[in-house]
Protein backbone atom coordinates (compact mmCIF):
# COMPACT_ATOMS: atom_id res chain seq x y z
CA UNK A 1 0.00 0.00 0.00
CA UNK A 2 1.55 3.36 -1.02
CA UNK A 3 2.12 5.71 1.91
CA UNK A 4 1.61 9.46 1.47
CA UNK A 5 2.59 12.30 3.78
CA UNK A 6 0.24 15.28 3.44
CA UNK A 7 1.52 18.46 5.09
CA UNK A 8 -1.43 20.81 5.50
CA UNK A 9 -4.06 18.08 5.44
CA UNK A 10 -6.67 20.27 7.13
CA UNK A 11 -6.24 23.20 4.72
CA UNK A 12 -7.99 24.16 1.49
CA UNK A 13 -6.45 21.57 -0.80
CA UNK A 14 -5.94 18.95 1.90
CA UNK A 15 -9.68 18.72 2.59
CA UNK A 16 -10.06 17.32 -0.91
CA UNK A 17 -6.72 15.55 -1.38
CA UNK A 18 -6.86 13.37 1.74
CA UNK A 19 -10.21 11.73 0.81
CA UNK A 20 -9.02 11.23 -2.77
CA UNK A 21 -5.88 9.45 -1.59
CA UNK A 22 -7.85 7.24 0.79
CA UNK A 23 -10.34 6.34 -1.93
CA UNK A 24 -7.47 5.27 -4.18
CA UNK A 25 -6.03 2.93 -1.53
CA UNK A 26 -3.25 5.04 0.00
CA UNK A 27 -2.15 4.99 3.60
CA UNK A 28 -2.20 8.69 4.57
CA UNK A 29 -0.18 10.49 7.23
CA UNK A 30 -1.72 13.96 7.51
CA UNK A 31 0.06 16.74 9.40
CA UNK A 32 -1.76 19.43 11.36
CA UNK A 33 -0.53 21.94 13.91
CA UNK A 34 -3.32 20.98 16.32
CA UNK A 35 -4.24 17.48 17.55
CA UNK A 36 -6.78 15.67 15.37
CA UNK A 37 -8.21 12.18 15.18
CA UNK A 38 -9.95 10.08 12.56
CA UNK A 39 -12.04 6.95 12.50
CA UNK A 40 -10.79 6.07 9.01
CA UNK A 41 -8.40 3.12 9.22
CA UNK A 42 -6.13 4.48 6.50
CA UNK A 43 -5.77 8.02 7.89
CA UNK A 44 -3.33 8.91 10.65
CA UNK A 45 -3.17 12.49 11.90
CA UNK A 46 0.21 13.72 13.08
CA UNK A 47 0.67 16.85 15.14
CA UNK A 48 3.60 18.90 13.90
CA UNK A 49 4.84 22.09 12.30
CA UNK A 50 7.40 22.22 9.49
CA UNK A 51 8.78 25.44 10.98
CA UNK A 52 9.57 23.55 14.20
CA UNK A 53 9.57 19.77 13.83
CA UNK A 54 7.59 16.79 12.62
CA UNK A 55 7.35 13.48 14.45
CA UNK A 56 9.40 10.49 13.32
CA UNK A 57 8.18 9.16 9.99
CA UNK A 58 8.12 5.68 8.45
CA UNK A 59 9.21 5.06 4.88
CA UNK A 60 7.24 7.29 2.50
CA UNK A 61 6.37 6.89 -1.16
CA UNK A 62 5.17 10.45 -1.75
CA UNK A 63 4.99 13.82 -0.01
CA UNK A 64 2.45 16.57 -0.66
CA UNK A 65 3.33 20.00 0.74
CA UNK A 66 0.16 22.11 0.81
CA UNK A 67 1.30 24.74 3.30
CA UNK A 68 4.00 27.41 3.47
CA UNK A 69 6.72 26.55 0.97
CA UNK A 70 9.55 28.16 2.93
CA UNK A 71 8.79 26.04 6.00
CA UNK A 72 8.59 22.86 3.95
CA UNK A 73 11.86 23.58 2.12
CA UNK A 74 13.63 24.19 5.44
CA UNK A 75 12.21 20.98 6.93
CA UNK A 76 13.19 18.98 3.84
CA UNK A 77 16.75 20.29 4.07
CA UNK A 78 17.17 18.89 7.59
CA UNK A 79 14.98 15.78 7.31
CA UNK A 80 16.42 12.29 7.11
CA UNK A 81 13.86 10.40 5.10
CA UNK A 82 13.65 6.69 4.49
CA UNK A 83 13.28 5.79 0.83
CA UNK A 84 13.03 8.21 -2.09
CA UNK A 85 9.55 9.75 -1.92
CA UNK A 86 8.31 11.87 -4.80
CA UNK A 87 7.35 15.43 -3.86
CA UNK A 88 4.59 17.74 -5.02
CA UNK A 89 4.74 21.15 -3.35
CA UNK A 90 2.72 24.33 -3.70
CA UNK A 91 4.07 27.80 -4.18
CA UNK A 92 2.09 30.78 -5.42
CA UNK A 93 1.69 32.93 -8.52
CA UNK A 94 2.31 35.86 -6.17
CA UNK A 95 6.00 35.13 -6.70
CA UNK A 96 5.62 36.80 -10.10
CA UNK A 97 2.39 38.85 -9.87
CA UNK A 98 3.62 40.86 -6.86
CA UNK A 99 7.24 41.15 -7.97
CA UNK A 100 6.83 44.75 -9.19
CA UNK A 101 4.09 45.81 -6.77
CA UNK A 102 4.12 49.43 -5.52
CA UNK A 103 3.73 47.95 -2.02
CA UNK A 104 7.17 47.12 -0.53
CA UNK A 105 5.61 44.46 1.66
CA UNK A 106 4.23 42.66 -1.37
CA UNK A 107 7.56 42.91 -3.19
CA UNK A 108 9.22 41.33 -0.16
CA UNK A 109 6.63 38.54 -0.19
CA UNK A 110 7.32 37.84 -3.86
CA UNK A 111 11.05 37.67 -3.19
CA UNK A 112 10.58 35.31 -0.25
CA UNK A 113 8.43 33.02 -2.40
CA UNK A 114 11.10 32.88 -5.10
CA UNK A 115 13.74 32.14 -2.47
CA UNK A 116 11.56 29.33 -1.09
CA UNK A 117 11.24 27.84 -4.58
CA UNK A 118 15.01 27.78 -4.94
CA UNK A 119 15.40 26.33 -1.44
CA UNK A 120 13.02 23.50 -2.36
CA UNK A 121 14.97 22.69 -5.52
CA UNK A 122 18.28 22.76 -3.63
CA UNK A 123 17.07 20.58 -0.75
CA UNK A 124 15.52 18.03 -3.10
CA UNK A 125 18.68 17.91 -5.22
CA UNK A 126 20.88 17.25 -2.19
CA UNK A 127 18.63 14.37 -1.13
CA UNK A 128 18.21 13.14 -4.73
CA UNK A 129 14.42 13.40 -4.49
CA UNK A 130 12.13 14.02 -7.49
CA UNK A 131 10.02 17.17 -7.03
CA UNK A 132 7.31 19.16 -8.77
CA UNK A 133 6.22 22.71 -7.90
CA UNK A 134 2.66 23.96 -8.52
CA UNK A 135 1.98 27.71 -8.57
CA UNK A 136 -1.78 28.42 -8.56
CA UNK A 137 -3.57 31.71 -8.92
CA UNK A 138 -6.43 32.66 -6.57
CA UNK A 139 -7.66 29.51 -4.77
CA UNK A 140 -11.30 29.13 -3.69
CA UNK A 141 -13.78 26.35 -3.06
CA UNK A 142 -13.07 25.18 0.49
CA UNK A 143 -14.36 28.14 2.50
CA UNK A 144 -10.91 28.67 4.00
CA UNK A 145 -9.32 31.26 1.73
CA UNK A 146 -8.61 34.75 3.06
CA UNK A 147 -9.93 36.76 0.14
CA UNK A 148 -13.16 35.60 -1.52
CA UNK A 149 -14.74 33.67 1.37
CA UNK A 150 -14.53 36.54 3.94
CA UNK A 151 -16.12 38.83 1.36
CA UNK A 152 -18.94 36.36 0.70
CA UNK A 153 -19.61 35.77 4.39
CA UNK A 154 -19.67 39.48 5.28
CA UNK A 155 -22.08 40.14 2.42
CA UNK A 156 -24.36 37.29 3.49
CA UNK A 157 -24.36 38.60 7.06
CA UNK A 158 -24.94 42.28 6.27
CA UNK A 159 -26.94 41.84 3.03
CA UNK A 160 -24.75 44.41 1.27
CA UNK A 161 -22.33 43.53 -1.51
CA UNK A 162 -19.74 46.00 -2.86
CA UNK A 163 -19.26 45.86 -6.63
CA UNK A 164 -16.37 47.35 -8.59
CA UNK A 165 -17.63 47.85 -12.16
CA UNK A 166 -14.39 49.59 -13.19
CA UNK A 167 -12.20 46.67 -12.04
CA UNK A 168 -11.58 45.10 -15.44
CA UNK A 169 -8.39 43.15 -14.70
CA UNK A 170 -8.80 39.50 -15.64
CA UNK A 171 -8.64 36.71 -13.06
CA UNK A 172 -8.52 32.89 -13.15
CA UNK A 173 -9.81 31.63 -9.78
CA UNK A 174 -8.98 27.95 -9.33
CA UNK A 175 -10.97 25.44 -7.28
CA UNK A 176 -9.15 23.64 -4.47
CA UNK A 177 -10.62 20.28 -5.49
CA UNK A 178 -9.15 20.63 -8.99
CA UNK A 179 -5.74 21.27 -7.42
CA UNK A 180 -6.11 18.17 -5.24
CA UNK A 181 -6.88 16.08 -8.32
CA UNK A 182 -3.84 17.55 -10.08
CA UNK A 183 -1.61 16.56 -7.15
CA UNK A 184 -2.41 12.92 -7.78
CA UNK A 185 -1.69 13.31 -11.49
CA UNK A 186 1.59 15.16 -10.97
CA UNK A 187 2.99 12.70 -8.44
CA UNK A 188 3.08 9.96 -11.08
CA UNK A 189 4.26 11.91 -14.14
CA UNK A 190 7.94 11.71 -15.02
CA UNK A 191 7.43 14.74 -17.27
CA UNK A 192 6.63 16.79 -14.15
CA UNK A 193 9.85 16.03 -12.27
CA UNK A 194 12.06 19.04 -11.63
CA UNK A 195 9.54 21.46 -13.12
CA UNK A 196 7.27 24.29 -11.99
CA UNK A 197 3.76 24.73 -13.38
CA UNK A 198 1.63 27.87 -13.25
CA UNK A 199 -2.06 27.07 -12.74
CA UNK A 200 -5.19 29.07 -13.37
CA UNK A 201 -8.85 28.14 -13.29
CA UNK A 202 -10.90 27.16 -16.32
CA UNK A 203 -12.16 30.65 -17.04
CA UNK A 204 -10.72 34.14 -17.47
CA UNK A 205 -13.10 36.78 -16.20
CA UNK A 206 -12.93 40.41 -15.13
CA UNK A 207 -12.54 41.10 -11.41
CA UNK A 208 -15.92 42.87 -11.48
CA UNK A 209 -17.58 39.83 -13.06
CA UNK A 210 -15.99 37.57 -10.45
CA UNK A 211 -17.53 39.70 -7.69
CA UNK A 212 -20.98 39.60 -9.30
CA UNK A 213 -20.87 35.80 -9.52
CA UNK A 214 -19.95 35.61 -5.85
CA UNK A 215 -22.96 37.79 -5.04
CA UNK A 216 -25.24 35.58 -7.11
CA UNK A 217 -24.02 32.49 -5.25
CA UNK A 218 -25.13 33.75 -1.85
CA UNK A 219 -28.30 32.52 -0.17
CA UNK A 220 -30.93 35.16 0.49
CA UNK A 221 -30.75 38.68 -0.88
CA UNK A 222 -27.95 41.22 -0.93
CA UNK A 223 -27.99 44.85 -2.00
CA UNK A 224 -25.41 45.45 -4.75
CA UNK A 225 -23.54 48.71 -4.10
CA UNK A 226 -21.28 49.95 -6.93
CA UNK A 227 -18.07 51.45 -5.54
CA UNK A 228 -15.93 53.76 -7.73
CA UNK A 229 -12.22 52.99 -7.70
CA UNK A 230 -11.59 56.62 -6.78
CA UNK A 231 -13.46 56.00 -3.52
CA UNK A 232 -11.13 53.10 -2.69
CA UNK A 233 -8.06 55.25 -3.32
CA UNK A 234 -9.51 57.94 -1.05
CA UNK A 235 -10.29 55.33 1.64
CA UNK A 236 -6.70 54.08 1.44
CA UNK A 237 -5.30 57.58 1.98
CA UNK A 238 -7.63 58.16 4.92
CA UNK A 239 -6.97 54.75 6.48
CA UNK A 240 -3.16 54.94 6.22
CA UNK A 241 -1.44 51.96 7.78
CA UNK A 242 -4.66 50.47 9.13
CA UNK A 243 -5.94 50.08 5.57
CA UNK A 244 -2.91 48.00 4.58
CA UNK A 245 -3.40 45.80 7.63
CA UNK A 246 -6.92 45.06 6.41
CA UNK A 247 -5.85 44.27 2.85
CA UNK A 248 -6.55 47.68 1.30
CA UNK A 249 -3.09 48.49 -0.02
CA UNK A 250 -1.67 50.27 -3.07
CA UNK A 251 -0.63 46.96 -4.60
CA UNK A 252 -4.13 45.55 -4.36
CA UNK A 253 -5.69 48.66 -5.89
CA UNK A 254 -3.16 48.74 -8.72
CA UNK A 255 -3.93 45.11 -9.62
CA UNK A 256 -7.67 45.72 -10.00
CA UNK A 257 -7.02 46.91 -13.53
CA UNK A 258 -4.26 44.40 -14.27
CA UNK A 259 -4.65 40.92 -15.71
CA UNK A 260 -3.37 38.23 -13.34
CA UNK A 261 -3.36 35.18 -15.56
CA UNK A 262 -1.44 31.92 -15.55
CA UNK A 263 0.26 30.44 -18.57
CA UNK A 264 -1.01 26.95 -17.82
CA UNK A 265 -0.38 25.49 -21.26
CA UNK A 266 2.47 23.31 -19.96
CA UNK A 267 0.22 21.93 -17.20
CA UNK A 268 -2.50 21.13 -19.73
CA UNK A 269 0.03 19.41 -21.98
CA UNK A 270 1.99 17.42 -19.42
CA UNK A 271 -0.51 16.96 -16.57
CA UNK A 272 -3.86 16.94 -18.40
CA UNK A 273 -4.85 20.02 -16.40
CA UNK A 274 -8.53 20.73 -17.10
CA UNK A 275 -9.98 22.95 -14.35
CA UNK A 276 -13.61 24.01 -13.98
CA UNK A 277 -14.95 27.50 -14.78
CA UNK A 278 -15.87 29.87 -11.96
CA UNK A 279 -19.48 29.20 -10.97
CA UNK A 280 -19.58 29.26 -7.14
CA UNK A 281 -22.56 28.09 -5.12
CA UNK A 282 -23.59 28.74 -1.53
CA UNK A 283 -21.72 25.59 -0.42
CA UNK A 284 -18.51 27.00 -1.92
CA UNK A 285 -18.06 29.22 1.13
CA UNK A 286 -18.43 26.38 3.69
CA UNK A 287 -15.40 24.19 4.53
CA UNK A 288 -15.73 20.50 3.63
CA UNK A 289 -15.65 18.33 6.79
CA UNK A 290 -12.47 16.64 7.91
CA UNK A 291 -12.73 12.86 7.76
Amino acid sequence: MPRALVIGGSGQIGRYLVPQLLDSGHDVLAVSRIPRSSRHAGLHWLQGDVFVALPALPELHMIFSLGPLDGFAAWLARARLEGKPRIVAFGSMSASSKRDSPDPGERALAQSLRQAEQALADAAARADLPWTLLRPTLIYGAGLDRSLTPLARRAARWHVFPLLPAARGLRQPVHAEDLATLCRAAINRDAAVGRSFDLGGGERLAFATMLERIRQSLPGWTLPVPVPLAALHLALRLAGGSGIRHGLGPGMLARLGTDLLADDGPARQHLDWSPRPFHPRAATWVPPPLI
